[in-house]
């Protein structure tokens, strides 16, 4: 059987493929060759789901590694190996199934209410917030996050003197942080690891 366009196999061809990767995905590379070692050219016979291959990279791997095809600004198996091996080198979008991997979450700016202010985790794991930016009437407000995904965040906030972070959740938990803020603008954001200059992080107008 033909391997498909953009998939070599054999060890060479695979170690020549695997080295025009971005650096980001450089850490990928020993599993994705253990893999290819145990399972022999899993490639040329493909075998492996892409569609779990992507959604497992966008929940496990995302959170590190930048890949575009799969949309993240950041467990190595068979599946994850054969997606990274298909479109790390290509350019444009996925089509077909592997476009509707990944749910498409909504993004749209939080509005406080009751003096609560809803800003959640992106729920597929990738680093972002699912709104861009949010608002609030001046007084006592209470930022609140919930975390579906199994990737680790919190919630913090930063401006007009005041810094507070939340605790940091997963699978389902809520991080929260509550203060008295006066008219003016202040940012929200993860302070786990490197998630704020990964993209987690918004602005929070209060009149």
């Amino acid at each position: 059987m033909t391997p498909p366009e953009g998939i070599e196999c054999g060890p060479q061809r695979m170690v020549k493929a695997l080295a025009r990767t971005p650096r980001s995905l450089a850490a990928l590379i020993p599993g994705a060759l253990l893999a290819l070692a145990l399972g022999g050219c899993s490639l040329k016979h493909p075998t492996a789901n892409l569609v779990s291959g992507k959604q497992m990279f966008v929940a496990k791997c995302g959170s590190c590694h930048t890949l575009g095809h799969a949309g993240t600004t950041g467990a190595v198996a068979q599946d994850v190996a054969a997606y990274v091996g298909l479109v790390a080198g290509r350019s444009g979008q996925d089509t077909g199934a592997l476009a509707t991997a990944i749910p498409s979450v909504s993004s749209k700016p939080a509005v406080e209410k009751d003096g609560v202010v809803e800003i959640n985790a992106d729920p597929t794991g990738q680093l972002k917030f699912t709104a861009p930016s949010a608002s609030a009437t001046a007084g006592k407000v209470t930022i609140r996050m919930q975390n579906m995904s199994s990737v680790m965040h919190d919630i913090a906030i930063t401006g007009g003197g005041v810094n507070m972070i939340g605790p940091i959740v997963d699978n389902g938990g809520v991080s929260t942080v509550t203060a008295s803020l006066k008219p003016g603008t202040y940012t929200f954001y993860c302070s786990v690891d490197d998630h704020r200059e990964a993209g987690m992080e918004g602005k929070l107008t209060v009149k």
